[in-house]
């Protein structure tokens, strides 16, 4: 069924006001970063692209760069490793039981991630709960040095992107029909032939969401890289933010900006086209 072209012109309209919007809050900073990135001095008076060349033309930030995919990566393998049981659980619950679980999925989102952030400093301290845990159970004889690692800012990262993986997964997983799973019982496939070759593939689509939701929002964590990580760990926003409040040159942060949106844009793009293909060959 084709729609006719006054239909087709209501719809524009009706969209126009989104784009206006979009145009307005997205495109328009974003031009105006590309022209500030073409800079050579901090002053900005004189255009060039020594600002592209000082940067990338440092091994440093190539580090950098790699550091900060590397955690939203292994975020999302943790999100993922912990989040996937969990939606799985909220299948076989009762209604009222979902809506518990829903709510405490939900319950993070209501609190600032400054707020949520400072908490884990208590939690991963020498004398928070994670030490005196461990300490209490002889697992370990000194408190571990949690904060300012990298495993340490895994840890927070996961409970804070948590929200985020598990309500495309659930909005997924609720409509799958319960029968596919008995069907498959009757079928002869055991339990974790049925995960693998039934639900996972059909929980795809909630799946890459998450993994897309969680990767750039822990790739763009400033505040709880620098909170947790504090300035061992040195990623791309903590970057921007050095060059732009700190030494003032905004070319520079132009430039770093730029990197951080293209490089996570990229892998996004990757993960949208592994999520298409597989729903292709899965409906195809």
């Amino acid at each position: 069924m084709t729609l006719s072209p006054k239909l087709r012109l209501a719809e524009w309209q009706l969209a126009l006001p989104l784009g206006l919007a979009f145009a307005a809050l997205f495109l328009a900073p974003l031009l105006l970063l590309v022209a500030t990135s073409f800079y050579n001095d901090a002053k900005m008076t004189q255009p060039g692209v020594d600002s592209w060349i000082k940067f990338f033309g440092d091994p440093f930030h190539y580090k950098v760069i790699g550091d900060t995919l590397l955690l939203g990566a292994k975020t999302v393998c943790t999100t993922v490793l912990i989040g996937y049981p969990l939606a799985l659980v909220y299948l076989d619950l009762s209604p009222r039981l979902q809506r518990v679980l829903l709510f405490i999925v939900v319950m993070p989102l209501l609190l600032s991630v400054v707020v949520r952030t400072f908490a884990w400093i208590v939690v991963l301290g020498r004398e928070g709960v994670v030490n005196q845990v461990l300490i209490g159970l002889g697992l370990i004889s000194e408190p571990l040095r949690l904060l300012q690692t990298e495993l340490g800012l895994v840890i927070s990262l996961t409970q804070i992107e948590m929200p985020l993986m598990l309500l495309p997964l659930i909005s997924v997983m609720s409509k799958l029909d319960p029968n596919l799973r008995d069907a498959s019982a009757s079928l002869g496939g055991s339990r974790w032939r049925t995960l693998f070759t039934v639900i996972l593939p059909l929980s795809m689509p909630g799946l890459i969401a998450g993994c897309l939701l969680v990767f750039a929002s822990a790739t763009t964590a400033f505040i709880s890289q620098t909170v947790i990580g504090g300035v061992r760990l040195i990623y791309l926003p903590l970057v921007i933010w050095q060059n732009a409040l700190v030494v003032y040159h905004w070319p520079l942060a132009a430039v770093a900006s730029l990197a951080l949106v293209i490089s996570v844009l990229t892998v996004i793009a990757a993960l949208s086209f592994v999520g298409r293909r597989s729903v292709g060959q899965l409906h195809g």
